[in-house]
């Protein structure tokens, strides 16, 4: 491993922790050796609903959780910057509806729970989530770590990846499954052990149907579980999301979509075998992940393998190999984890804009306890949001078409939208329908319309 030196030196001079050096020199290893972090369904078996208790199962622990709010933290993955959505800003500070952010409702959610908040961010979002909290006075300010960073790979010659128009370009996010070492790193994990917070609920920053639940927080209490992963029923919108499955030699475990091998891919995709997907609310025993790098040295996740260009915008650039982890991926690292299957309501996630559509929309709403819950009008529990791709990917496009007042979709089961089209204020829109303007102009849905079948301007 002649060149990891170079890796080690690069590290050095940005002065990451000699735990981050060990925990990529062990991934640099195996690539050198020629793994390429792939789980072959020869070494998984289904996990089916025998396997994992329902949520309705272990309401009996409500209680228990409430006893123990005061020994928990909620974290916050906070580290994306939307760029999909055309963001260039942290994510958690995109408006959601009522004219409050993702980071405005978690630290409101978080208050009503009386609980604590931290937040992972990444070197993009750490400045912009730091200004962001100094102007909005919301009480106590949430504990902040930084997630580390890995050097990219050239695929070619397995050297540090330069590039000089744009030095950051040279990094990449190992993965959520950073957390638990940089929770180690920055003092964050010793600082909420020495507080009495003994455990943590993490997950995404964009999906705010995670919020602190007290029965899911006294099963992990009860059970002296070391970790405890919320997992979902999958469906087609979900088939490309990590899924659930046992290992042969025993043991729950994780696969991502970049582990599945090309030639698995139906397998992967094939719900019939494998039902659940990790919805990235992970629940965990901050003692034990102590003890757990005190004994391994590092956290061990399984390596993904990323292939990328080094400059994402510029598909000329050199390939590179990016190191990423996933967080969830821990299930097969922590003796005696278990999954649990949660209401589809604790998946909310928004990475596109017709998702937010819908969050903003009166689908949702919440509660006094802010939290999140389908509107109990909706004439559906499912809708299937398309929005053109033209004129509905970046958020300024999409807010100059829809904005802050967007269409009534309580009755609504499919939209789908063609073409160049503005909603005014108070439309509603009833069962399924289909939009398609063909025009070179924009056409527009007037304030009051109620549309209940297809609509083609030309």
């Amino acid at each position: 491993m002649r060149n990891l030196k170079q890796f080690i030196a690069k590290m050095e001079k940005e002065g990451l922790s000699s735990l981050v050096l060990d925990t990529f020199s062990y991934y640099y290893g195996k690539i050198v050796l020629g793994e390429s972090g792939l789980i072959y369904d020869k070494d998984l078996e289904s996990a089916v609903i025998g396997d994992i208790p329902e949520y309705s199962d272990i309401e009996k622990y409500h209680d228990a959780g409430r006893a123990s709010l005061s020994k928990a933290v909620i974290i916050k993955l906070n580290g994306g910057l939307g760029t999909s959505m055309g963001l260039s800003k942290a994510k958690s500070l995109l408006n959601v509806r009522d004219n409050k952010t993702f980071l405005d409702i978690i630290i409101e959610q978080t208050m009503a729970v009386g609980g604590k908040l931290a937040l992972m961010n990444s070197f993009n979002t750490c400045v912009d989530t730091t200004n962001a909290l100094s102007m909005r006075n919301h009480g106590e300010q949430p504990v902040m770590f930084p997630q580390h960073k890995f050097p990219k790979i050239l695929k070619e010659g397995l050297t540090p990846a330069q590039w000089p128009e744009n030095r950051e370009l040279e990094w990449n996010p190992p993965g959520h499954g950073d957390i638990y070492t940089a929770l180690h790193t920055s003092g964050a994990l010793k600082k909420l052990l020495n507080q009495g917070i003994e455990y943590a609920f993490i997950s995404n920053s964009d999906n705010l149907g995670a919020m602190m639940d007290e029965a899911l927080l006294g099963y992990l209490v009860e059970e002296n579980l070391p970790f405890l992963m919320e997992v979902a029923k999958r469906t087609p919108s979900d088939l490309k999301g990590g899924h659930l499955a046992r290992l042969k030699n025993g043991g729950l475990a994780l696969r991502e979509s970049a582990q599945c091998p090309p030639k698995e891919i139906d397998s992967f995709q094939d719900a019939s075998i494998y039902s659940f997907f990790n919805t990235n609310n992970i629940w965990i025993n901050l003692k034990y992940l102590e003890r757990l790098i005190k004994d391994e040295k590092t956290v061990k996740l399984p390596i993904i393998l990323n292939p990328k260009n080094l400059d994402p915008r510029d598909i000329n650039s050199p390939d590179v190999f990016q190191v990423e982890t996933a967080m969830g991926a821990a299930i097969s690292l922590f003796e005696g984890a278990r999954a649990v299957l949660v209401p589809r309501t604790r998946f909310v996630p928004v990475k596109k804009c017709s998702d937010l559509l819908a969050v903003r929309s009166d689908r949702f709403m919440f509660t006094p306890e802010k939290k999140l819950v389908l509107n109990p009008e909706n004439t559906s529990d499912k809708i299937v949001i398309v929005l053109d791709d033209k004129y509905y990917t970046k958020i300024d496009d999409f807010n100059s078409r829809i904005g802050t007042n967007p269409p009534s979709l309580t009755a609504c089961k499919s939209l789908t939208v063609h073409g160049d089209v503005k909603f005014e204020p108070e439309v509603k829109i009833i069962n399924d329908v289909v939009i398609t303007n063909t025009m070179d102009k924009q056409a527009v849905i007037k304030s009051g319309s109620i549309i209940s079948q297809n609509i083609n301007l030309s």
